[in-house]
């Protein structure tokens, strides 16, 4: 399998870069396109729920709480980038895909 690269190990966690797709018929992980996770949510792109709805299921998929889940860039944006607190990059990979 090539790298993943929508993650970065830093030195608090991982970086993950997600496109967001809100407004969707279920949640769910969708395919990496380049250098971004493809995620789908239910939510709606109105008053941060969409964020919020992505925060929840990154955090049930990771089996961590929504503390360890921190949206760091794109709040108004589908491209974002989420820092997770003291999970290793190859954590993440397995939990997700």
């Amino acid at each position: 399998m090539p790298p993943a690269t929508f993650l970065r190990e830093t030195s608090g966690g991982t970086l993950l870069s997600v496109k967001l797709q809100p407004r969707t018929s279920k949640n769910e992980i969708s395919e990496p396109l380049g250098d971004e996770l493809k995620i789908k949510v239910t939510a709606p792109p109105v008053d941060a729920a969409a964020n919020q709805a992505l925060v929840e299921f990154l955090a049930e998929k990771l089996d961590c709480s929504r503390g360890k889940v921190e949206l760091l860039r794109g709040h108004t944006s589908r491209h974002k980038t989420i820092l997770l607190h003291g999970i290793k990059p190859e954590e993440v990979l397995k939990m997700l895909l």
